[in-house]
């Protein structure tokens, strides 16, 4: 949803600012300049007066287009999560591959904008806007439809964003600590494989899992590390979705 089409902000009840600042100043150029500090340096990087600089105004002309930071927040989650939709099914039957293809898209999102994973995880849904909310609706519906009574597929639907928030966020921290050292995923494996390898050599089955890892990257150590955890993503996804096809059956 564009920016300019809420009424309120993220925030339900909140009424927008009269937008009057510095010249030229918009809510759309706030949101758009914070996501891309956010993607730079993360949650703890985001501050008004840092944003102003970036922007080339004071913090006091952002404040007359947002509240203040918890509705920067909001909006630029809600900014965010624009690109995430759950797409509708054509069959009630194949909910199970609708829940997949969400789940995938929600983690590219955040891997995207890994700052989305510590709000998300820290304070819920319950507090943002359309682009946030329209999902949970619309994985309600998907799941309601294929049999889950509404009150199970809440709990269906806040069971697939626990599991996806969680390992994505995990995910999303590594990958932020690489670029940060300033090296690739297939760099540091080839650096780190061998010392991993030492190191469990006295535990055989975290040997054997090391040298299954280590088979896997190949004889120079470049193997395709997203490939892996593209993997063990779906894996993990796959037994959630286990459990929830046996409490499908429990609710008809």
């Amino acid at each position: 949803m564009p920016i300019d089409d809420q009424k309120t902000s993220a925030r339900s009840g909140r009424p927008r600012r009269d937008g009057r600042g510095r010249p030229g100043l918009s809510r759309e150029q706030i949101v758009a300049e914070a996501i891309r500090l956010l993607d730079a340096e993360g949650i703890e990087g985001l501050s008004m007066r840092k944003l102003g600089t970036r922007l080339g105004a004071g913090a006091a002309s952002l404040y007359r287009h947002v509240a203040g930071k918890d509705e920067l927040i909001e909006l630029v989650l809600n900014q965010a999560f624009a690109e995430f939709r759950v797409p509708a099914p054509d069959d009630p039957a194949a909910w199970r591959g609708v829940v997949v293809e969400s789940a995938h898209a929600m983690r590219t999102v955040i891997l995207r904008h890994p700052w989305t994973a510590t709000i998300i995880g820290g304070v819920g849904t319950v507090y943002f806007g359309q682009n946030v909310m329209r999902p949970s609706e619309d994985m309600l519906a998907v799941l309601e439809t294929a049999g889950f009574s509404l009150r199970e597929a809440n709990r269906a639907t806040a069971t697939l964003v626990a599991y996806v928030v969680g390992m994505t966020a995990a995910e999303a921290a590594w990958l932020t600590t690489l670029t940060r050292k300033g090296v690739t995923e297939e760099e540091w494996n080839r650096e780190m494989l061998p010392a991993a390898e030492r190191a469990v050599e006295s535990f055989p089955r975290l040997r054997e899992l090391y040298a299954s890892y280590a088979a896997a990257q190949g004889a120079d150590g470049t193997g395709d590390p997203w490939r892996a955890r593209d993997e063990e993503f779906a894996y993990g996804l796959d037994r959630v979705l286990d459990g929830l096809s046996t409490a499908r059956s429990g609710c008809r």
